[in-house]
């Protein structure tokens, strides 16, 4: 498992557009990417999910691979987000 702590710098967070965006990507990974906000762990592959987390701009996330391609799903994912989940 490998996981890294971010601040969403997109400045409208996970809406649907950068959410579909960071849905997409991170699909094509086996490992199990989750999102922890607020105490909540979201599955950072099911967009409803991921809309439903209401993670905004400024909102402090930890994300978290787990699996055969975990180093490559963590550093793609964190890429887009760092990025503004191409938006920014």
């Amino acid at each position: 498992m490998v996981s890294k702590q971010l601040t969403v710098t997109n400045s409208q967070g996970f809406h649907m557009r950068p959410a579909t965006v960071f849905v997409n990507a991170v699909s094509k990974y086996k490992s199990n990417i989750t999102i922890k906000f607020n105490g909540n762990d979201v599955n950072a592959k099911s967009l409803m999910n991921l809309i439903a987390a209401c993670i905004k701009f400024g909102s402090n996330i930890e994300v978290v691979a787990e699996g055969e391609d975990e180093e490559a799903a963590l550093a793609e994912a964190v890429q887009l987000i760092e990025a503004g989940l191409g938006e920014e």
